[in-house]
C-alpha cells in the first residue's frame, strides 16, 4: 500500500491556510501483467471519493473514473425529488478500514460452452470502508484482474442491524480515451450504430463494444446480474467521452449483498473479445445442478402448423437430419397473452402424449413454448406436469426484463425448471450475464436482432464482436425463406460463427420445403457445444471467420457484409501431423439449383491456405474430419 499525504496551500487575502487532502493509491494487476487497475481514494474535508483507471499492455483503456453508488435504507424516490441536493451518496463520509488480497488459480470443465476446459485465474483486492458516523454501515470495493479482463463490484457486508437498502443509482463511470467510438444498440434486438460518446438519443445495451483511437477494442459488460436491476450505459450529462451505468429500476436488497460485476475487456483484435468471453462465466458461481446428465444441447426445429400431419413430418425430418428437438410454438395451450389460458392442457386438436412418444422412439425430444402470463400464474403447477409428460424443455416467451422484480422472478423460474429437469430457452430481450454457468439448464437466450427480423449481412458481421461477447444466443437461423437478405452459404456459416447450445434451425421452414437440399448435411453434422474456439480473423461490420472444434472434428464459418470479400484462410490452427477431409460449402451463382450452394471435397492440412472469394452477403462453411 502506497500512502501519500498531500498538503494543498491556498492563498486568500495574503493569508495562507492549509486544506488537508489525503490520497491513497493501490494497484491490482492480472496474472500475466497485461492488465493494471489503479484504485485510489481521495479525502477532502472529510468527504471521500473513490477512483479507478485501467490500462492494457501499458495503454490506457479507461481513464481516471469515479466509483459511486446512491442508496439509503429509508429514503423514497419522492424524498429524493423533494430534496435532490441531500446527500444520498453512500461513499461520502466513509473511512478506509482495510485491504485484503487473494489469488486464485484453478480450472473447470464446461460441457456446454465454447471451450470445454476453462481457466479461472485472477488476482483480487477487496477494499473495506465504513461509515464514520454509523458503525456497521460498510462498503467493500472488490476488484478482480484476470488475463482476460478486469471486473469490479460493490459489496455490502452483513449489517448487524439487518437493515434494508434501496439502491437508487449506481454511478460507476467509464472515462474513455478521447476519440473512442461505441457500437450502440438501444435495446437488445436493436440495430447497431458506431457512434462517438456524445449526444446519444438513448442508453445502450450491454455488452458495449468500443473502438479506441489507440487501436484497441474494449468491451464493457455485466456479469452475475441475478438479483438486481439491469444496467445500461449512457453518456454522462455534460461530459462527452464519459459513460456511466444506468439502472433500469431501483434495487431493494438486504445485507449482505453484492451488485453485479462491471467487466472491462480489451483486445488488439476484436476476435479476442470472443475468445476471452468466458470471463463472464468465471464471475458467476459454479453449477448448482449436481447431476447435469439430463441437460442435452442440440438443434431444434419449430413446428409451425401445430397439426398431426406437420408434427409427424417435423419429427421425421428431425430424426433423419440430425436434429434433436422440435418446438411447439405459442398458442398450443390457447391465447398466449390471456391469463385465462391453461398451460397444463393442450388446446389444439393434438394428442401430445402420442407425439412425445413418437419422437422419443426416433430420438427427438419435444419443447413447449409458454408465455410469461402462464409462467407467472402456473409455473409451480405446470413444470412437474411437463416433467411427467417427458418434455425436454420450456421456451419462455415475452418475459419482462430489466427491473429488479422481474429479474429475480426470472431466475427463480430457471431454478424451478432445473428442479423439474427442464431445460430453458428465454426469448425476446433477455440476455444472460454468465449465469448459465450456475444454471446450465438455461441452454440459450435470445436478446438478438436475429432472422425473425431478417437483418442484412452487415448486421450479422457486427453481432459476433458485440452481442456474442455476452455468450449464448439463439439467432433463429432460417434457410429457405424468400425474405432472407443473405446467401445460403452465409446461413450455413452462421451455425459456426454464432454460439448457442440450443441452436434453432429452419425457423420459418417446413420439412417439405427442405426436401432434396443436399447441403443441409452440414447442419446435420454440426455440433452446438465445443471443446475449442478460435476467431481466425474479422473486422466489426465487415466480416468474421470462426473455427470451432468438437472432439477431433473442426468446423469453420466465414461471413461477409454486403461487400464482396476475398479471404486468405490459413489452417495453421490444425495439428501439424494430421490431414483432414474437408467438405466445403460455398456460393456459386452459376449453379442451376434452388440454393446455388457448391459442395467440394478437399484434403486439408495445417499448411493449407485457401483464397475464397465471398459474394456480397455471402459465406463459406467447412466441415473437417481427420483422416485416420
Amino acid at each position: 500500500m502506497n500512502r501519500l499525504l498531500l498538503i494543498t496551500l491556498l492563498f486568500l487575502s495574503g493569508i495562507v491556510f492549509s486544506l488537508p487532502i489525503l490520497a491513497e493509491n493501490f494497484e491490482v494487476k492480472s496474472p500475466d501483467g497485461n492488465y493494471s487497475v489503479a484504485f485510489s481514494t481521495l479525502k477532502t474535508n472529510d468527504n471521500l471519493q473513490l477512483f479507478y483507471s485501467v490500462s492494457y499492455k501499458n495503454k490506457p483503456i479507461v481513464e481516471k473514473s469515479e466509483l459511486d453508488i446512491v442508496l439509503d435504507n429509508h429514503v423514497s424516490e419522492l424524498a429524493m425529488a423533494i430534496k435532490p441536493d441531500a446527500d444520498y451518496h453512500f461513499v461520502g463520509n466513509m473511512d478506509f478500514v482495510s485491504q485484503k488480497d487473494t489469488s486464485v488459480v484453478t480450472r473447470w470443465r464446461n460441457a456446454f460452452g465454447e471451450r470445454s476446459s476453462v481457466p479461472d485465474h485472477y488476482n483480487q483486492s477487496s477494499f473495506l470502508f465504513e461509515k464514520r458516523d454509523k458503525k456497521g454501515y460498510q462498503l467493500q470495493i472488490e476488484i478482480r484482474a484476470y488475463n482476460e479482463g478486469v471486473a469490479f463490484r460493490y459489496h455490502f457486508p452483513l449489517n448487524p442491524k439487518g437493515l434494508y437498502y434501496r439502491v437508487f443509482q449506481e454511478n460507476s463511470e467509464f472515462v474513455m480515451p478521447q476519440g473512442t467510438k461505441a457500437w450502440v444498440h438501444r435495446w437488445a434486438q436493436a440495430p447497431y450504430d458506431l457512434l462517438p460518446l456524445e449526444n446519444w438519443i438513448d442508453e445502450s445495451e450491454r455488452p458495449l463494444t468500443c473502438e479506441l483511437p489507440n487501436g484497441l477494442f474494449v468491451a464493457l459488460a455485466e456479469a452475475q446480474m441475478i438479483d438486481y436491476s439491469r444496467a445500461k450505459f449512457k453518456v454522462k450529462p455534460g461530459q462527452p467521452g464519459t459513460l456511466i451505468t444506468s439502472l433500469w429500476t431501483p434495487v431493494d436488497a438486504i445485507t449482505p449483498f453484492s451488485t453485479p460485476w462491471r467487466v472491462i475487456m480489451a483486445a488488439e483484435k476484436p476476435g479476442q473479445l470472443i475468445e476471452n468471453n468466458f470471463i463472464l462465466l468465471n464471475l458467476n458461481e459454479p453449477s448448482k445442478i449436481a447431476n447435469t446428465d439430463w441437460i442435452k444441447p442440440g438443434k431444434i426445429m419449430r413446428e409451425i402448423a401445430q397439426t398431426k400431419e406437420n408434427t409427424k413430418a417435423c419429427i421425421d425430418f428431425a430424426s433423419e437430419n440430425g436434429l434433436q428437438y422440435i418446438l411447439y410454438d405459442w398458442k398450443w395451450y390457447g391465447p398466449a397473452f390471456d391469463f385465462n389460458s391453461d398451460a397444463s392442457k393442450v388446446a389444439i386438436d393434438l394428442d401430445l402424449q402420442k407425439w412425445i412418444a413418437y419422437g422419443r422412439e426416433r430420438g427427438v425430444g419435444v419443447w413447449l413454448y409458454v408465455n410469461q402470463q402462464a409462467l407467472l400464474k402456473q409455473m409451480r403447477e405446470i413444470f412437474p406436469i411437463y416433467k411427467k409428460w417427458g418434455i425436454a424443455g420450456v421456451k419462455f416467451g415475452f418475459v419482462q426484463v430489466g427491473s429488479h422484480r422481474w429479474t429475480s422472478w426470472l431466475h427463480e423460474a430457471i431454478q424451478l425448471a432445473a428442479d423439474n429437469h427442464l431445460m430453458v430457452n428465454i426469448h425476446d430481450d433477455f440476455r444472460t450475464t454468465g449465469e448459465n454457468r450456475t444454471w446450465p439448464n438455461m441452454v440459450t437466450v435470445e436478446g438478438i436482432r436475429g432472422n425473425e427480423e431478417f437483418p442484412d449481412a452487415t448486421h450479422n458481421t457486427v453481432l459476433p464482436f458485440t452481442r456474442y461477447v455476452g455468450g449464448i444466443g439463439d439467432y433463429t437461423i432460417c434457410y429457405m425463406d424468400k425474405r432472407l437478405k443473405t446467401t445460403h452459404a452465409h446461413q450455413l456459416a452462421l451455425g459456426v460463427v454464432y454460439f448457442s447450445p440450443l441452436q434453432t434451425l429452419y425457423w420459418y421452414d417446413k420439412p417439405e420445403i427442405l426436401a432434396g437440399i443436399p447441403e443441409t448435411v452440414f447442419f446435420r453434422n454440426l455440433p452446438t457445444v465445443w471443446d475449442e474456439t478460435k476467431v481466425l480473423s474479422g473486422e466489426i461490420g465487415k466480416y468474421a471467420v470462426v473455427a470451432r472444434r468438437n472432439d477431433k472434428q473442426w468446423f469453420v464459418g466465414a461471413i461477409t457484409n454486403i461487400d464482396t470479400r476475398k479471404l486468405s484462410l490459413s489452417f495453421d490452427f490444425l495439428p501439424k501431423d494430421k490431414k483432414y477431409k474437408a467438405q466445403v460449402y460455398s456460393d456459386d451463382p452459376t449453379l442451376r439449383t434452388k440454393t446455388q450452394v457448391k459442395i467440394e471435397s478437399l484434403i486439408i492440412s495445417s499448411k493449407t491456405v485457401l483464397q475464397p472469394e465471398l459474394l456480397p452477403s455471402g459465406g463459406l462453411a467447412i466441415w473437417l474430419e481427420p483422416i485416420l
